[in-house]
């Protein structure tokens, strides 16, 4: 049921119900006063017996009635009065007359229909915008609401009819604001101490009473954000802030970046179409799509975005990039921002990253017991080369600093290149790359060498130079670290090689390739089990006998999720293939050899492929087949 029913209805019935709750009050009596010559009992008159023979009308007759006296009927204990104030002869003589209806009851009642209306609308709103079980929500306001209506109606008491519509609005209103409260930050909940005095200082504020500072009343104006805008440098740059304060589409910006980061979503993207501006945003990988805007709105916010990130706002063709920060709650996080010129204007997308993210270490990545033991033996080897590759997205830089933070930084000096600086970590140097300045990964490695580094995390290796100077590092005594876009780990060992590094280089520096992809994890509150297929297992090689049942997102839920919002999936898992260079393959990397060699000998020493590692996931309940095979080919 959507906001128009719900206020159609409902304010259909404010004034019809008000009235009829209002009429329990009446008091209305009716009597005849001391005095009063009530009516004398009618007589019927009768006509001569011949009258209409002669076919002439009859002659008028005249019927005398005799009166019966006053003193015949007993007398009135209550004076005539109408309406519902008591009579008072001393004050006003009879007959008096008064209203029919309590003026304060009639408000009364009329302001708890028009807060059931307000609060049915609201959340509706609330849990559309959520996904907090939209549909149930909407149907128990209105329900009870209406049920509680009625029941007012037919009591004869107002004290027990005010009761009756409190409890009917108050009650669904109350248990919908604890499920939704438990799936936003504590920023965005709502009835709870800190958002009444909030309340109470931005309404004060209205009347001109400022209780609570600038800042306290600024954060009533839309979500509890701050944009701060950067140089073309990366540098931050307040008056870019000032500049889109006032700007149509402000609040805009700010509510989409806020929505985006209640959803845990890592991208947004702004679409044109002809008419609109179409959001979507990266939800544990799988885009989904959210409530539009119109095109003039969403061209203002997509500038807004530009001017935050020191982007030129009347070039729509060239492709521009830039970055801004936010801050809410406490958090830092990071936008890098895209545009692209496209045929229905300029397309936008901002990387969201969280600089208060807490990355985890190692075995907390869900690693297998035997994996993550060879991994840690390359973390803290002396010297070498360990590359995490994966398309972008996959988690490969999470990887890495989980790895950086099982190190002991004071006792070792760790730098790390990166673009950008995704998380801040305690003690170590962190240095950001930037194009524009000269700034390159090949350039900064050469640099950072002479720093007398024990570790180095290289963000990418994207070209010959850093390749080849990364590889020389591992060589010469430093532990180095990286990452590169390739499918799997024996396709990234061919793509070092392919940028120009020398196969005896590289095979005496590379100590692993660790290959990975990320698969959302099931909602262990609605994950639903299921009987596998005898033929996929064995396709699969499971043992048929051994395998009782496997997982996946609810077909045909009764309601929706509250803990995942009715996508049966919440989070993501990590699902790996590493290859660990030992000796004999170190000789057939200086050898050339072929890609199927190359297989064969890392089966051999215990490789074991992503489908196989994803499986393993799928049988322990914690993905589902259908998601493994989207995310692994």
């Amino acid at each position: 049921m959507n906001t128009h029913h719900c206020r159609t209805i409902a304010s259909s019935g404010i004034v019809f119900g008000a009235l009829l709750l209002c009429a329990n009050s009446v008091t209305a009596q009716t009597s005849t006063a001391p005095g009063d010559q009530p009516a004398a009992p009618a007589t019927q008159a009768t006509l001569p017996a011949d009258a209409g023979a002669t076919g002439e009308p009859p002659a008028p007759v005249e019927v005398v009635v005799d009166a019966v006296p006053a003193s015949a009927w007993p007398p009135s204990p209550v004076p005539f009065f109408r309406g519902n104030a008591k009579p008072n002869s001393s004050k006003t003589p009879f007959p008096q007359a008064g209203g029919y209806f309590s003026l304060f009851r009639l408000i009364f009642y009329i302001g708890l229909l028009s807060f059931w209306v307000w609060s049915s609308a609201w959340v509706n709103e609330d849990s559309t915008s959520l996904k907090v079980r939209s549909d149930f929500w909407n149907s128990l306001m209105f329900g009870v609401g209406a049920a509680g209506l009625l029941l007012a109606v037919t009591s004869p008491s107002f004290f027990l009819a005010f009761a009756l519509i409190g409890t009917s609005t108050g009650t669904p209103l109350g248990f919908y604001v604890k499920e939704r409260n438990s799936q936003v930050p504590d920023k965005a909940k709502v009835l709870t101490p800190e958002h009444i005095r909030r309340v109470g200082i931005r309404l004060l504020a209205r009347i001109g009473i400022n209780i609570g500072g600038d800042g306290e009343v600024g954060s009533g104006n839309g979500p509890d954000i701050e944009f701060v805008g950067r140089t073309e440098t990366g540098r931050i740059d307040t008056s870019r802030t000032k500049q889109v304060e006032n700007s149509r589409g402000f609040m805009a910006a700010k509510e989409v970046v806020y929505d985006a980061l209640i959803r845990r979503a890592t991208d947004i993207h702004l679409e044109p179409r002809e008419d609109t501006m179409n959001i979507r945003m990266r939800i544990d990988g799988v885009m989904y799509p959210v409530e539009p805007f119109d095109r003039a709105l969403g061209d203002a916010v997509l500038n807004i975005f530009k001017v935050l990130g020191a982007m030129d706002i009347t070039e729509k063709r060239r492709s521009l990039d830039g970055s801004f920060r936010a801050i809410t709650e406490g958090r830092e996080i990071d936008f890098r921002v895209a545009t692209q010129g496209i045929r229905g204007g300029e397309k936008m997308s901002l990387r969201i990253l969280d600089q208060s993210a807490n990355t985890g270490t190692l075995p907390q990545l869900g690693f297998r017991k035997a994996l993550e033991e060879k991994l840690l033996g390359i973390v803290h080897q002396p010297h070498g080369l360990l590359v995490v590759c994966g398309p972008t997205g996959a988690g490969k830089s999470t990887t890495l600093y989980a790895a950086l933070k099982g190190i002991d930084a004071y006792q070792r000096n760790i730098i790390t290149i990166e673009d950008p600086v995704e998380y801040q970590m305690e003690n170590i140097t962190q240095i950001e790359v930037n194009t524009k300045s000269g700034q390159t990964f090949g350039s900064s490695l050469r640099s950072i060498l002479r720093q007398d580094p024990d570790v180095i995390m290289v963000g990418e290796i994207r070209d010959e130079e850093t390749a080849q100077i990364a590889c020389q590092a591992a060589n010469t005594g430093h532990n180095v670290f990286s990452t590169v876009h390739a499918n799997d780990s024996i396709t990234a060992l061919f793509r070092l090689l392919d940028l120009g590094i020398e196969p005896f280089l590289f095979a005496s520096s590379i100590s692993g390739i660790l290959a990975q992809r990320l698969a959302r994890r099931l909602c262990p509150k609605c994950k639903e089990a299921y009987k596998p297929k005898a033929e996929f297992l064995k396709q699969a090689n499971l043992p048929v006998d051994r395998i009782e049942k496997f997982y996946r997102p609810p077909r045909k839920p009764k309601e929706e999720c509250t803990a995942c919002g009715g996508l049966g999936y919440r989070g993501r898992v990590g699902v790996f293939e590493f290859l660990e260079i030992n000796d004999r393959l170190r000789d057939m990397i200086r050898e050339k050899a072929p890609l199927s060699q190359l297989k064969s000998e890392a089966r051999k020493n215990g490789m074991l492929y992503m489908q196989e590692e994803g499986l393993r996931l799928v049988v322990k309940g914690v993905t589902s087949i259908e998601e493994l095979m989207r995310v692994v080919k």
